[in-house]
């Protein structure tokens, strides 16, 4: 029997040495750059594709557009390694503040170092809330683009009784800065639009732009949720410190009353021994 408690009483310190609101940022943050950078990787590459067989005729009208898509690309390799790493340090921070880990290491006492290093990780962690925010806005702008051309194709399919009509209806990419102006065609109107909205690059695209769309707003919510958890996790320690250094003072107050009295200080309800 003490066998078995001693096993329940392990389970049950391990169970609560784990961090799970740094845990679940984690994971939430892992998800999230996963989706962004796989599925923003694949769409660009789709992207170039659909620019050059539909709304491109010569190389040169989308060279630019390329190297950019080409950059972009190198760019996700860095942000997947980078946030790879950071939410691993994150984890570890969270694992090294937990009541279970003080237990096992003795009192916890906070220094010098580990408060500037909390609060050097809160400052990186809001920088890169607002670097994720402007991602998460840029990231729209693709959904935007394809919404409009799926949108515009609907209208097509349901004016197909009036061709006249249809031949007016255009998704030009050189207004949302794809091209330059004087590509050729650079635009794809009527009938031609509404195939091109039925091909399977559209589809894989549009969807892809989606999924990368939600994963940058997967990690947003994962680093305001670490940051949160960060400053909450220092203010616990400023309180704690604050009760620590009144108790100090409480107890140095009542040694020096001691020994002002040396010694003499008994109860009221004791009788029988006499003063000094």
């Amino acid at each position: 029997m003490p066998t078995d408690m001693g096993c329940y009483e392990c389970c049950m310190r391990c169970l609560g040495g784990v961090p799970y609101v740094s845990l679940v940022a984690t994971l939430l943050c892992f998800s999230g750059i996963a989706l962004f950078c796989g599925c923003g990787h694949q769409a660009l590459t789709e992207s170039e594709r659909l620019i050059e067989t539909y709304f491109a005729r010569d190389h040169q009208d989308f060279i630019t557009l390329a190297y950019l898509i080409e950059y972009f690309q190198y760019i996700i390799y860095v942000l997947a390694s980078f946030f790879f790493l950071y939410c691993i340090v994150l984890l570890a921070e969270g694992f090294y503040t937990t009541s279970a880990v003080r237990q096992s290491f003795g009192e916890f006492r906070s220094t010098v170092c580990g408060r500037c290093l909390s609060t050097t990780f809160i400052v990186i962690t809001y920088v890169l809330v607002v670097v994720w925010l402007l991602v998460f806005s840029l990231s729209a702008i693709p959904v935007y683009f394809f919404y409009n051309m799926a949108n515009t194709c609907q209208t097509i399919n349901f004016l197909s009784e009036t061709p006249s009509s249809i031949n007016q209806l255009c998704i030009d990419a050189r207004q949302y800065g794809l091209l330059p102006w004087n590509a050729v065609p650079g635009k794809v109107c009527g009938m031609t639009l509404s195939n091109v909205c039925k091909t399977r690059e559209f589809f894989l695209t549009y969807e892809l732009y989606i999924a990368a769309f939600a994963g940058a707003g997967m990690t947003v919510l994962a680093l305001i949720h670490s940051a949160l958890h960060l400053a909450a996790w220092q203010l616990v320690l400023a309180e704690r410190e604050r009760r620590e250094r009144q108790e100090r003072t409480l107890h140095a107050l009542f040694g020096r009353v001691l020994d002002e009295h040396r010694g003499t200080l008994r109860s009221p309800y004791d009788l029988h021994t006499p003063d000094v």
